[in-house]
């Protein structure tokens, strides 16, 4: 019987081999963040973004502390679709004009740098007017009923309002929050929407700053400057506590809020 002696490679052959059996490993493990963050920035910059609610001026609608997602894609692209909003070009790729009472995340022309979000009421060429705290577009009176009473804390402290089901021209039915029908907000010069342009208002009339203060930021609000209807509220979170008392997050996590479709 024969035997044979297989000789083992020798230890700097192993060594090689294992090397480059960690640098092949490594190389994958890179390409695939690489990857991931490819298409990560894409989805980003190209399809959905995520956005938070820092401020009451959209209550009832949205609260202080609802995430939501925005479709950067329903209206086409302009640079402000883009990180960053470099000055690339002007206008809109594939635009379109977003529909009346549409929820959308905007750049005021007077603070570009920062995002808005306000209800579509004026479209180009309207005309919109507050008088004695009712709404007029294109001189018709937008009905209003009332749902209730209702307690605003965005602000701070709790303010009596009244909550109120608005039905835009076109059908379109949403609810608003309303204080006081005196001030300034509430009778203001009759505004002619002008071409490219949309009239923007927060649903909480009493407590927003757009498109009524021409003075303020917001003012008529380019098409151009619009990033795209918010959607859907992914995630929401009235966080009473400091964030870092993690044991309070289940109580305070509006559970009937996730996955809320935005109207």
């Amino acid at each position: 019987m024969a035997f044979f002696h297989q000789k083992s490679p020798p230890a700097s052959r192993k060594s090689a081999q294992a090397a480059r059996r960690k640098s092949a490993s490594t190389f994958e493990f890179i390409r695939t963040v690489i990857y991931a963050g490819l298409i990560a920035v894409g989805i980003h910059t190209f399809l959905i973004e995520p956005f938070f609610i820092p401020s009451g001026s959209m209550v009832p609608t949205m609260l202080v502390g609802d995430y939501l997602f925005v479709n950067k894609f329903a209206y086409g692209y302009s640079h402000f679709s883009l990180p960053f909003s470099p000055d690339l070009f002007s206008g809109r790729i594939l635009g379109s004009v977003p529909k009346r009472g549409t929820v959308v995340v905007f750049r005021p022309p007077g603070d570009p740098s920062t995002d808005y979000i306000k209800r579509v009421i004026g479209l180009p060429g309207d005309t919109v007017q507050m008088t004695e705290g009712q709404l007029f577009i294109n001189g018709k009176l937008v009905p209003t009923s009332s749902v209730g009473p209702y307690i605003d804390t965005s602000s701070g402290g709790p303010v009596a309002a009244t909550e109120l089901q608005e039905q835009l021209p076109g059908g379109k039915v949403n609810h608003i929050l309303k204080e006081t029908d005196q001030g300034y907000a509430n009778n203001t010069p009759l505004f002619t929407v002008p071409p490219g342009d949309l009239f923007m208002m927060g649903d909480n009339r009493d407590d927003s700053e757009d498109s009524r203060f021409m003075d303020g930021p917001v003012g008529y609000v380019p098409i151009e400057n619009v990033v795209g209807p918010a959607d859907m509220i992914f995630f929401s979170i009235d966080l009473r506590h400091p964030f870092y008392e993690f044991w309070y997050w289940p109580t305070e996590i509006r559970w009937d809020r996730l996955l809320k479709i935005i109207h």
